[in-house]
């Protein structure tokens, strides 16, 4: 599948989603672009992404204003709000954003929500190179229960495909290199819409761009899996993920339904890192203006799963005001190694809520990560046979960058881990 060598290896970058909500503006979206090149870019991260409702000129927060007014041009397409995109006048759209986030050696990836705007039905808008018009494709009973502005597009009606066509063709204008379309992999009122994944596929093999197809939201059905893969290069396996310890705890379970459908060109997705400063203009996540809630000891056993599991890595806050900690959660490069370059990611036992997993790489490392999910202290320990070893083993802690000595205990990984701790390791 030619679009699988468009994300090799699983996707780095920003999303404005957990810090914006559905506002974020130009100047806050290439202040984080500017801290990603000074700072992140040698590590490997490169999208910088802008969520959803670009086109909406009075967003608030994440809580979606019904039924308003968007941004649209004359064939039926959302463009973005020129007082939140001042680059955007002049039917610009947002290529000279893109251009911006390309002159730092970044790339650049945007929202939508499949379907067509509603006010392009009701107005009855033209679609750019058909003959049929907006209200002739839409199937207005397929809505989006959490919003507004859209309905879904009628497949067997000719002027469908044109439209999708006529989105990406548009997208790869602004050089857009990453589209993330939501209420698609799972919706809660009628499950994966497959007709329109297989449409916008089509759509971006049609327009020439090479762009990462990221489907949302989740819980994406493991059924549809062969599906999933054959269109698009990430999806979700979960709902909005956010800084919860039972959320985290439950992406468990998840990961390891999910492991054997990792590969190179398509990821299975935890969902974005709330990480850092967030909520600042968000209301979801059950709190307004913070830093992530997650204790230390759970955003490394955070950063431990989607790493040794390989989740794409889109990080939620405020990139400029991360401090040390939040910094060196993302620049850790044996932890990133692993992200970026293991494979055969399994989980090699789950006993109750201690769990251990283990990815290997093509220099012969095993990377072992031991999990203690209990509200209490506990000694987690795994075999070394168990991992494929019958023999004294060198192993390093990538997280502290030192090897450590086992002593005699050296048949055994045997760690005391206080509650919601992880130790990453690698075996040399």
């Amino acid at each position: 599948m030619n679009h699988h060598k468009y994300a090799l290896t699983p996707p780095m970058g920003w999303n404005s989603w957990d810090c914006y909500g559905a506002t974020v503006t130009e100047d806050e979206v290439k202040g984080n672009a500017d801290y990603m090149a000074e700072n992140l870019k040698m590590y490997g991260w490169e999208y910088v992404v802008v969520d959803i409702q670009w086109s909406e000129p009075g967003a608030v927060s994440s809580a979606y204003r019904p039924f308003v007014p968007l941004d649209m041009d004359e064939h039926s397409r959302l463009i973005p709000a020129t007082n939140r995109f001042p680059s955007a006048a002049n039917g610009k759209g947002f290529k000279p954003l893109t251009d911006y986030i390309h002159s730092l050696g970044l790339k650049f990836g945007i929202h939508i929500m499949r379907g067509i705007p509603r006010q392009a039905v009701h107005q009855n808008t033209s679609i750019l190179h058909s003959k049929a018009t907006a209200r002739e494709i839409a199937k207005p009973n397929s809505i989006c229960p959490w919003n507004t502005d859209m309905y879904g597009i009628d497949s067997s009606k000719d002027g469908a495909q044109a439209y999708y066509d006529s989105l990406f063709e548009l997208y790869a204008e602004w050089e857009v290199d990453f589209v993330k379309v939501d209420d698609i992999a799972d919706s809660r009122l009628y499950g994966t819409h497959t007709e329109e994944i297989q449409m916008i596929r089509k759509a971006i093999d049609k327009c020439g761009r090479p762009m990462v197809l990221s489907l949302s939201p989740g819980p994406a059905p493991l059924e549809h899996a062969s599906l999933l893969e054959e269109n698009a290069n990430m999806w979700r396996m979960t709902d909005d993920f956010w800084d919860h310890w039972e959320l985290l705890y439950n992406m468990f379970e998840r990961c390891y339904k999910w492991s054997k459908n990792s590969g190179p060109g398509h990821w299975p997705d935890a969902d974005m890192l709330p990480l850092g400063h967030i909520g600042i203009r968000s209301v979801d996540g059950g709190a307004s203006d913070r830093f992530t809630r997650f204790t230390k000891d759970e955003q490394r056993t955070m950063m431990t799963l989607w790493s040794i599991f390989r989740s794409p890595l889109m990080f939620g806050g405020e990139l400029r005001d991360n401090d040390e900690w939040t910094l060196s959660l993302l620049t850790n490069e044996e932890v990133l190694h692993v992200h970026q370059h293991s494979y055969g990611a399994r989980q090699v036992f789950r006993d109750d809520d201690k769990v251990v997993w283990s990815s290997k790489d093509d220099d012969g490392n095993t990377f072992v990560a031991i999990f203690n999910l209990n509200d209490t202290e506990e000694n987690v320990t795994v075999n070394l046979e168990q991992l494929g070893y019958t023999s004294n083993v060198n192993v390093r802690n990538l997280w502290e960058r030192v090897d450590l000595d086992l002593g005699s205990t050296h048949h055994n990984l045997s760690f005391t881990l206080a509650p919601h701790a992880s130790v990453f390791l690698k075996l040399y």
